[in-house]
């Protein structure tokens, strides 16, 4: 498999360019669905963390779409031919803040593709680099890395989360929830959605709660503890699902002197399911 999967480096410094208007309106669905009472942003005020996840989204067309929602293989990305894709982490470097109402860039190339054999079998990871800018230069660094894997991957030993916290908030995943992102962010992939996909095709045990929805909830709960902080630096690693049966814990532990804290979720079996560092 591993000498089969080789042609895939062929991959590695392709590039491609994207532009956007920061417009409002994927701003102010995102704070309903986080259950802010932000005022909607207006025209040359700073976008929030990770607005950037809210544009360049994937619109191919209905017919490209593939069997679990996803874009066709092939294109930009590598057409990796394991049937599982997933978000398995990113490290962002916020320069300055985005605003809302410019023209902005992305500019994405393809780092990395590794072919690693696991106890689940055979894993291709992907890293890509996109660069984030408007006219005055670059404004945020993110390096994403996605995971392909097989149909009958086996999920990853559980890591106990800390027992101790100094914050933490409760989430319930519903499907409500998990559908509205999946609207604000384009994003086709069945698995967070489409019940009987997720369980009876993939296998899952319920709705799998996205991977950057995790991570923006984090953010999201150093926003309400550290209101005015203005982020610097955010990495996240995935180690196992969510899904939509049981709520789940976003929780941290600052460093005010560092101006930094640890941040990561627990499921309802107190197991780690998303690692991550933030500064600010």
């Amino acid at each position: 498999m591993t000498a089969d999967l080789a042609h895939l480096a062929d991959w590695i410094g392709r590039r491609e360019e994207r532009r956007e208007t920061l417009c409002a309106a994927p701003l102010v669905a995102l704070a309903a669905l986080l259950d802010r009472e932000d005022a909607p942003p207006r025209p040359g005020e700073s976008a929030a963390p990770l607005a950037h996840w809210l544009y360049f989204l994937p619109a191919y067309r209905q017919s490209d779409a593939g069997p679990d929602g996803h874009a066709a293989r092939g294109g930009f990305l590598p057409p990796v031919p394991l049937p599982r894709r997933m978000w398995a982490g990113s490290r962002i470097e916020f320069l300055r803040p985005l605003v809302v109402g410019s023209e902005v860039t992305r500019v994405s190339t393809i780092r990395d593709v590794a072919v690693k054999q696991g106890r689940s079998g055979t894993l291709v990871f992907v890293t890509v680099r996109h660069e984030v800018g408007d006219g005055g230069g670059i404004a945020l660094v993110d390096e994403h890395d996605i995971v392909y894997r097989g149909e009958a991957a086996l999920a990853a030993p559980p890591i106990p989360a800390p027992a101790q916290s100094d914050w933490r908030r409760e989430i319930v995943p519903d499907p409500m929830l998990l559908f509205r992102y999946s609207a604000v962010t384009f994003n086709g992939h069945r698995i967070h959605y489409d019940h009987p996909y997720a369980t009876k095709v993939e296998g899952y045990p319920g709705l799998v709660v996205h991977g950057p929805l995790i991570a923006t909830l984090l953010v999201e709960l150093l926003r309400r503890e550290r209101p005015g902080a203005t982020l610097r630096r955010f990495a996240f690693r995935a180690l196992r699902p969510l899904y939509d049966t049981a709520p789940f814990s976003t929780c941290g532990v600052p460093d005010d002197g560092a101006r930094t804290a640890r941040l990561w979720t627990r499921d309802a079996e107190g197991a780690m399911t998303m690692d991550a560092t933030a500064a600010w």
